[in-house]
């Protein structure tokens, strides 16, 4: 059985190397397990702090997918082992560890290439924005799909969604849309699109380059590479649609924000109306979470962020919401989530605050997140 995730190096023309990393595990559209994690955040470590090595890429195999989210199948068996209300020390390993791979990307002292191509969401969109270089196909389907499973846009999802033009960050949060590859240009998700049939020539193209071995100097010499095989991206829909998106989303609160998206349902853009519908049948649960979350957010640190959505994510794990969301759209199939409460109205304070409060003793478990790369 091979690896989940496979490791090599190859040479350039300055003598220097390049890690390249492969999510190999496409029957499953490269979900990321933790597992993978354990393997490919060492293995960057190893990589950052070898000076023959220039860069990294981290790329995916299979034709469909770079990664299409988190292993929450998984937990959620871990949940139904240990019973309601209990944390599964599987959710407290896996997040603790994903948001440490997360934020190293994000901070990571040499160009990272991100080859994201075909279906790309949630975890997978975590390894990608971090990035330094950020690719896309133009047939990329791209989406924060967690108010499906009774989650939130985790993997700093809160953090990089508020950043986004207007408020179409809050639209994808709350309706978990799928978008293209423009929409990931102009909303900074990535930095260029590129057709997948090209990965090798670019590889090629990266073997032939003369590096620095200095961040900036090399940065600019891998964008150099890029642009030498971009091509135009489909046009964003949130550039299309930003005039209908601006009328919903532009409310001060999200009961406001819900009387809006429940009536796009009768959109007859049928992208805004399906939006609007998966608006409606996700969890009330997950969209306060996210709109709460999203307020905090406003200027925060990454470091912060992540801790902070660390102890959201544990509190979902303990919330009937997450497991019972997994199962109903990725167990039983049967996309008819039975929500506790079936309301926003019937969402409360008290249950976000609960939600995020710290489920440890002692230090955050990301406590160190920031010092200890």
């Amino acid at each position: 059985m091979s690896a989940p995730v496979t490791f090599s190096t190859f040479s350039t023309a300055s003598g220097h190397k390049f890690g390249h990393a492969v999510l190999n595990n496409p029957a499953a559209l490269n979900a990321l397990t933790l597992p993978m994690i354990d393997l490919l955040d060492p293995q960057l470590k190893s990589w950052a702090e070898d000076d023959s090595i220039a860069g990294v890429v981290l790329s995916a195999a299979g034709d469909k997918a770079f990664c299409a989210g988190g292993d929450v199948v998984s937990l959620h068996h871990a949940s139904k082992r240990v019973g309601a209300g209990v944390i599964p020390p599987e959710a407290e390993a896996f997040f603790e560890r994903e948001y440490r791979l997360d934020y190293r990307i994000h901070t990571y002292p040499k160009p990272i290439l991100c080859w994201a191509h075909g279906i790309v969401m949630g975890g997978g969109v975590g390894l990608m924005v971090g990035a330094s270089h950020r690719v896309v196909s133009p047939n990329a389907r791209i989406a924060m799909p967690e108010i499906h499973i009774g989650l939130y846009p985790d993997v700093a999802g809160t953090w990089f969604l508020h950043r986004m033009p207007e408020r179409t960050g809050l639209f994808l949060a709350l309706t978990g849309a799928i978008i293209n590859a423009g929409d990931a240009l102009l909303g900074k998700w990535a930095d260029a699109a590129i057709e997948h049939a090209q990965f090798s020539n670019v590889l090629h193209a990266i073997e032939n380059t003369s590096w620095q071995g200095e961040l900036k100097s090399d940065r600019e010499k891998l964008s150099a590479v890029l642009r030498q095989f971009e091509v135009n991206a489909p046009t964003p829909l949130l550039h299309t649609h930003a005039k209908e998106i601006d009328a919903v989303m532009n409310h001060d609160t999200l009961a406001e924000i819900d009387v809006s998206l429940r009536a796009l349902q009768q959109s007859e853009v049928v992208w805004l109306a399906k939006a609007a519908q998966a608006y409606a049948h996700g969890s009330p649960t997950s969209a306060a979470l996210s709109f709460e979350l999203m307020k905090r957010h406003a200027g925060a640190d990454l470091a912060d962020v992540l801790r902070l959505e660390y102890q959201a994510s544990v509190g979902c794990c303990v919330h009937p919401d997450f497991p019972e969301g997994v199962r109903a759209l990725l167990v039983d199939k049967d996309k008819s989530p039975k929500w506790n409460p079936g309301k926003l109205s019937e969402v409360s304070e008290a249950t976000i605050h609960d939600l995020l409060k710290p489920r440890f003793l002692g230090l955050h478990p990301l406590n160190d997140l920031s010092i200890c790369l």
